[in-house]
């Protein structure tokens, strides 16, 4: 919301596609839309207009109440979607797309081997089929959030390549910690709140939704015409932190091992995301 609501106060025709309501004044349409269903979305775009100045792709799932399907899809295949199904036909020279990433797929350049395949795939069918060599229909989605997260980090820089030759900018924002209404998802993944302030960089607190939106914003902005293909980190340092030794690298490992589907690992995943259930009661 932080996103659309900057854009509106610039001035925008803002619209806002999202499963869930858009209480934003001065949004020109909120659209209802369910980024796990392909017909979904098809039916969202027809509502859409022809052409499209500029793209925000900012939902995304933890992985924390939803399976392993569930979450890649809305985190990655639903992104690549829309944007070789319909951007690439909408957009013009000069018009940009900003994806929101995460911190949480940091080392996609080490481990591209990983989602590879994703990358390979033509189309939404492919991609799902892909998926479902991975994990199995009830796994835990924790450990598709940080394949999908890497996933888009080097998508973000693929289309940079392939759109640059239309004029289309595309780069992504990398949020460290955000006080979103996932909050209590990441910190229950991560041990708990002192855990995920932890890893807060330099500010030592959540960074706020604006601080996240306002980049997103100028990356896609006038001001950044000739920046793309830049995966823009903004976690006050926390990265830095890792880079120089003052905290230990959690995201320097594999995260599409099998390992993490066999039902040893399931069942402590489910045990460690437990405490969502009873806040749920």
């Amino acid at each position: 919301m932080a996103t659309a609501e900057i854009l509106v106060d610039l001035g925008a025709k803002v619209y806002a596609l999202d499963r869930n309501g858009a209480n934003i004044k001065g949004i020109e349409e909120f659209i209802e839309v369910d980024l796990g269903d392909k017909k979904s979305i098809d039916a969202a775009f027809k509502k859409l207009p022809e052409e499209i100045d500029s793209f925000f792709g900012v939902a995304g799932l933890s992985g924390a109440r939803t399976n392993y399907y569930t979450t890649f899809t809305v985190n990655y295949i639903a992104n690549v979607y829309m944007t070789e199904e319909y951007l690439i036909k909408r957009m013009k020279s000069g018009a940009s797309i900003s994806y929101v990433t995460s911190t949480g797929g940091a080392n996609w350049e080490k481990y591209r081997k990983e989602y590879m395949k994703f990358i390979e795939a033509k189309g939404w069918d492919e991609m799902v089929d892909v998926l479902h060599t991975f994990a199995k229909p009830d796994s835990v989605g924790m450990m598709a959030y940080a394949l999908s997260k890497r996933a888009m980090n080097y998508y973000t820089n693929k289309m940079a390549v392939e759109f640059g030759e239309k004029g289309i900018r595309v780069n992504a924002v990398l949020p460290g910690s955000t006080d979103t209404g996932m909050k209590r998802e990441f910190e229950v993944e991560a041990g708990g709140e002192e855990a995920l302030l932890s890893h807060t960089g330099a500010a030592k607190r959540l960074a706020t939704p604006e601080e996240i939106a306002e980049p997103l914003v100028f990356l896609n902005s006038a001001m950044a015409k000739f920046i793309s293909g830049v995966t823009l980190i903004v976690d006050y340092a926390c990265t830095s932190m890792v880079t120089v030794g003052v905290i230990k690298d959690q995201m320097d490992r594999k995260v599409a091992s099998k390992f993490y589907n066999s039902s040893m690992v399931q069942n402590m995943l489910k045990k460690q995301l437990a405490p969502l259930e009873e806040d749920d009661k």
